[in-house]
C-alpha cells in the first residue's frame, strides 16, 4: 500500500499489520507526519516515521525528527520516581511531608505520595502567580508549592493536575535523590543515557531547531466535535478547574517558544517532554519486560502493574469530567480510555501523542505526531496502530499454535 506522502522505517515480518495502518493514517486519517515504534519481548519490531514536520515549510519527518508530547511527558516524569522506588529512597505509601516538611502546610500534612501520584490531592491549580521565571528557579517554585492549599479535602476527590503534578513530582525527586538533582536531569543521567534514548524533559540549547517538527492545530470546530460539551465549555470558562489546571498559570503554552520551536532548558515534567517514538517506546520497553537495564526490582513493577486506587467519591475527573484512573503517576486503562489491558501503564498526550509499557505482553509502544487531534479519549491515527500490533501478535500466535 502507498501513501501520498513518503514515509519510511522498517516492520518485522509478522508486524505488517501496523505498516499498512500507518500508511492509512495518511491515507484515510488526515495525518501531517509522524511516526510510531514497538518494542515486543525487547527487541525493535516496528519503527515507521514519515511525512511532514512542519506544515508551514514542508520540511519531511526525519528519522532523527523530535516532537513536544505534551501530558505524555507524564509517564516519562513517572519513570523517575519508580527508579527511587527500586532503590528504596521513596515508599508510594508514605507521607509526602515525610520527604518534603515544608509540603504540610495549608492541611497537606496527611497526603500520601500515592495520592499525590493520582491526581487526588487537590492540588491541580496555582493560586500565586506561577510564570515560567518561576518554574526555571525551582527553589522559588519550591516555596509556592509548599504553600499551595488543596482545593479540597485530599483523598476525597480526582482532578487532573495537568501541569502542577510534574512540579510536585520534581520538588519530591530533589529531596529523595542523594544528588538533589532535578528530574529532568535525573531522567538524563538515569533513564536516557543508560538507554540511548533521544528524549529530554529539559530540551537543551545543543538540539538545533531542523531536528524538532513543529505542532499543527487540530482547529476550534475539531475540538467541539471530539470533547465532550461539558468539557468543551469548560475549555473557555476562566474560571472552571481544567482552565485553571491546564490554561492559565502558568498554562501549557510555557513549553512553546517562538524563536527556538520548544523552552530550552526548562522542565515542565507534566507537558513539555520532547523526543522520537523510538525512545519512548524503548523506555516503556525496559518496563514491560523486567527493568533489569534501569535496575527496577519487581516490586516497584508490581506495583505499576497494580489496579489503580480510587478517591473516596470514586474516579470521576473534576476536570476531565469522565472516568479517568491514574496510579503512580501513569494513566490506567478505564472505560473512557482504554490501554491494553489491566496491567498496562502509560501517558497519552494532547493531540493524539500515546506511549505505555504492556507487561503481559511485554511490549513498550509509542506513537507521536506533528498533526494535533482533538479527541479526549484516543485519537483514530493512534488507535488504529495499536489494533494493528495486537492483530499482528494474534495471528503470529495463531500461525505457530
Amino acid at each position: 500500500m502507498k501513501s501520498p506522502l513518503p514515509f519510511e522505517g522498517h516492520v518485522s515480518g509478522n508486524f505488517e499489520p501496523v505498516l499498512d495502518a500507518f500508511a492509512d493514517n495518511f491515507l484515510r486519517r488526515h495525518e501531517l507526519g509522524g511516526a510510531c515504534c514497538v518494542y515486543y519481548r525487547g527487541e525493535k519490531v516496528v519503527d515507521l516515521w514519515g511525512g511532514v514536520r512542519n506544515k508551514t515549510t514542508g520540511d519531511p519527518w526525519n528519522e532523527d525528527t523530535m516532537v513536544l508530547i505534551w501530558s505524555a511527558t507524564k509517564g516519562l516524569a513517572a519513570m523517575t520516581l519508580a527508579v527511587a522506588h527500586s532503590r528504596g529512597w521513596l515508599d508510594y505509601d508514605e507521607r509526602v511531608a515525610t520527604y518534603w516538611p515544608e509540603f504540610a502546610q495549608n492541611g497537606k500534612d496527611k497526603i500520601t505520595v500515592r495520592q499525590l501520584l493520582a491526581h487526588q490531592a487537590g492540588l491541580f491549580a496555582f493560586d500565586e502567580p506561577v510564570d515560567k521565571s518561576v518554574v526555571a528557579d525551582l527553589d522559588r517554585l519550591a516555596v509556592i508549592l509548599a504553600r499551595q492549599k488543596p482545593a479540597w479535602e485530599p483523598g476525597t476527590r480526582q482532578a487532573y493536575h495537568a501541569l502542577t503534578l510534574g512540579f510536585y513530582e520534581g520538588e519530591l525527586l530533589r529531596r529523595i535523590d542523594p544528588q538533589h538533582r532535578s528530574l529532568g536531569q535525573f531522567f538524563q543521567d538515569e533513564i536516557a543515557t543508560p538507554l540511548g534514548l533521544d528524549l529530554y524533559i529539559r530540551l537543551p540549547e545543543s538540539i538545533p531547531n531542523s531536528q524538532l517538527a513543529t505542532l499543527a492545530s487540530s482547529g476550534l470546530m475539531a475540538m467541539l466535535r471530539g470533547f465532550p460539551l461539558r468539557l468543551a465549555i469548560d475549555a473557555f470558562n476562566h474560571r472552571s478547574n481544567i482552565y485553571r489546571a491546564l490554561i492559565t498559570n502558568p498554562g501549557a503554552a510555557i513549553s512553546q517558544d517562538e524563536q527556538h520551536i520548544y523552552s530550552r532548558n526548562l522542565e515542565v515534567p507534566s507537558g513539555g517532554g520532547v523526543g522520537t517514538a523510538r525512545s519512548i517506546a524503548r523506555a516503556y520497553s525496559a518496563f514491560a519486560t523486567g527493568g533489569a537495564e534501569l535496575q527496577l526490582c519487581a516490586a516497584t513493577l508490581r506495583e505499576l502493574a497494580a489496579p489503580p486506587v480510587p478517591p473516596a467519591h470514586g474516579f470521576d475527573d473534576e476536570c476531565l469530567h469522565g472516568d479517568i484512573r491514574f496510579s503512580l503517576g501513569f494513566m490506567k486503562t478505564s472505560p473512557n480510555w482504554r490501554l491494553a489491558n489491566e496491567e498496562s501503564f502509560g501517558s497519552p498526550g494532547a493531540g493524539g501523542a500515546l506511549g505505555y509499557a504492556d507487561p503481559k505482553n511485554e511490549i513498550g509502544y509509542a506513537y507521536i505526531t506533528s498533526q494535533m487531534g482533538a479527541n479526549l479519549t484516543g485519537d483514530s491515527r493512534e488507535i488504529a496502530l495499536r489494533e494493528a500490533v495486537y492483530t499482528s501478535i494474534g495471528q503470529a500466535a495463531r500461525r505457530a499454535a
